[in-house]
Order: C-alpha cells, then structure tokens, then sequence
C-alpha cells in the first residue's frame, strides 16, 4: 500500500472553505493509501537516519465526500470532528513513498532548514513533492525573472536611487518584497507619490534588503490568473482573483473574488516557456500568475485554488496531481 506524508501547518489552523492540502489528503485516502501528517517539529535527524514522528490522518464523513465546509460544521454540532488524527508514530522517512511539502511560507530559515531535512529524506528513497533544492533555490519573485520573454519591465535592487528611476521611467509601479506572501507589503505607487521614500525605506528595511519592482499592470482589474501546472502540464482552467473595490491586489487572501476562466493562448505559451524547466527542476506541482500577457510570480512552495477551480469546472486536479507523482514512483 501506498504510504503518504503531509508535512503541514497544524490542522486546526486550515481554511476548511478552501484549503488545497485537504483535496490532496482526501484524494489519497480516496485511494486507499496510508495518510499520515506532520509538521515542522516532527521531522528529525537521529542515530544518522532522517525519522518522521507521523500521525495517521482520515477526513471523517461526510466531508471527506464532499470537502464542504457545512459538513464539518455539522460533525462538530453532533460532538465529532471532520478528520481523525492518530497518535504519533516515529517511523524512518524510508518507510514512505511519497512525502508532501505543503507548509505555508513564510519562508524563512527555519523552512530552509527543513528543506535539508527533506533533502537527506530523498535519499532514502521517498519522493519529495516539491523537490527540497528547488524550493530553496527557487525564490517566487526572482525565480519569475528567468523567463524574461513573459514578464512585464521590472528591476530588482535594494538601492532607492535605482528604484526610484525606475518609479520615474514606469510612472505607475509596484513595488514588493521578495519573500512576501498573499499580497502582503505590496505597494502600489504613481508619479508624484509623496510616500515613495517611506515605502522604499520599509521594503528594503532601510536599504539592506533585495526588492522587485515590477509596472503596474492595469489588467488587474480583470483578475490576477492563478494557472496550476502539474508536472510541467497547465491545468485548462486559471482561477482569475479580481479585486475588491478600491484595491489593487486580486489575492483572495485580502478580499479578491475567485472567478473560473479558460486559459487564453498567451497562458499557455507562458506555460509552455515555463514547464519545461519546473519538470527539470522536479517541481511537480506549481502555480503561476498572469496578469494580462505577463507572467507576475512563480509559486513552488505550498499552491492554492485546487477546490475553487474543482468546484467551478467539476475538476479533479488533486487527484490528476497524485496520478503524476504515481507515475514518478514507477
């Protein structure tokens, strides 16, 4: 039987509405593989030998049937739960087939240092979605940048001289940390801004750090597209996040509408530029965003909007992702 590990943040803390994790977790279960979880602190090195301290999981019915949220509000109102989580089980990372990533950023140095952990598991045999070197290697910002036929102008500096040219020559700019997450410090910024000086000094944190500024791309307005890839292959439908009257960002994390579309031609050539080098790289799930004809970021660490897009398009992309990484273990 096949045997699963997610390493996650704590259940508890899920989004039971929308939370991509729990589509993999019940298209494991659906089947009939052994699903167990983790977090951070239960993945070690001792005695030489990488050991996952491993949970048996199970989504409860009905909402392991249907994932909606209604459902585990109903097991919680007859005094259950929605998943059963078993007792601890200290197991070497060998004794798994496939080990998931799917901790949410930030990513910081102790996700770095897990990646390590992750690293020395691959060597065991285990298969590691995403691949741990490329999660490090390839940061969601910059990793953008090697595909400079699909990105809109952008500059990369800490230096507000250089930044503020920028600004200048662009007139309508964002600017955004390089290790940001759902929209968080992003900053748009046009001609004349008086804030332009404080916003440069808060996001480079006085200087000493890297930022992206990229031009202001008004297509916004018609969604920032969410476009998963698997194995290198784009799912046929993006998630288009529109944003909230009065904001510039479409990340559904500050109050964006999640909006169904076909991919357009130019999605899948950015797509088609793009996979060659995520299958290479052994990143197997992936999400991109487009805004208009540009490509904006490439997700690698923990990608969203499986069960918006499922729900919209009956999809089953949890289950197409299992059946790619089914056929990396043969």
């Amino acid at each position: 039987m096949t045997r699963i590990a997610f390493l996650m943040d704590p259940l508890d803390s899920l989004s039971l509405k929308k939370d991509s994790s729990l589509a993999m977790i019940r298209a494991a279960q659906a089947r009939q593989w052994e699903v167990f979880h983790l977090e951070q602190q239960d993945i070690l090195l001792q005695d030489n030998e990488i050991r996952l301290l491993a949970r048996p999981l199970r989504l409860n019915e009905p909402f392991a049937s249907s994932l909606d949220p209604k459902d585990a509000a109903a097991l919680h109102d007859a005094g259950g739960s929605w998943r059963t989580l078993g007792g601890g089980r200290l197991l070497g990372a060998g004794e798994f087939d496939i080990i998931m990533m799917r901790k949410d950023p930030p990513f910081n140095m102790e996700y770095i240092n897990t990646t390590y952990l992750l690293e020395r598991a691959e060597q065991t045999g285990a298969l590691v979605v995403n691949r741990p070197q490329a999660l490090r290697d390839c940061n969601e910002k910059f990793f953008a940048t090697s595909f400079p036929q699909c990105c809109p102008p952008l500059v990369v500096s800490r230096r507000h001289d250089i930044l503020g040219k920028f600004q200048k020559a662009q007139g309508n700019v964002v600017f955004k940390r390089l290790d940001g997450m759902g929209g968080m410090s992003v900053f748009r910024v046009l001609d004349g801004d008086p804030n332009l000086g404080v916003i440069l000094e808060t996001l480079t944190n006085g200087g000493r750090e890297q930022i992206m500024g990229q031009a202001y791309l008004p297509e916004i307005a018609d969604g920032d597209k969410r476009i998963l890839l698997i194995d290198g292959e784009p799912v046929p439908y993006a998630l288009a996040r529109i944003p909230p009257q009065g904001e510039a960002r479409g990340n559904l994390a500050v109050g964006g509408t999640g909006v169904g579309r076909e991919l357009s031609a130019r999605d899948r050539w950015i797509a088609a530029q793009i996979g060659p080098t995520l299958k290479r790289l052994g990143l197997i799930f992936v999400g991109i965003d487009v805004i208009g004809d540009y490509l904006t970021e490439i997700n690698v660490t923990c990608p969203t909007c499986i069960r918006e897009l499922d729900a919209q398009f009956s999809l089953d992309i949890a289950g197409d992702l299992l059946d790619a990484i089914v056929n990396k273990l043969s």
